[in-house]
């Protein structure tokens, strides 16, 4: 599991730029460059839309990891 959310998704950024999962510059992986454009997304999406709102409440669940999961799917499923 990733020490943060953020990590994947720097990653997932740093391979559509097509560049190696393993590549590194300066000594450090590269894929760490893409954290400010990840903080930048996330920052953007803070709020929910109401179609991420309306998952929620529709997930049936308590579990927050699935609350969370529905209403990420529902902002992929916008556009």
């Amino acid at each position: 599991m990733p020490k943060s959310p953020l990590d994947p998704a720097a990653r997932a950024l740093c391979e559509l730029d097509n560049n190696p999962p393993g590549a590194t510059m300066g000594g450090k992986p590269l894929w760490m460059d893409y954290l400010p454009e990840v903080r930048a997304v996330l920052q953007a999406i803070r709020e929910p839309s109401a179609k991420m709102d309306l998952a929620a409440a529709e997930c049936g669940s308590s579990d927050v990891a699935d609350v969370y999961r529905a209403m990420v799917d529902a902002a992929l499923e916008e556009y």
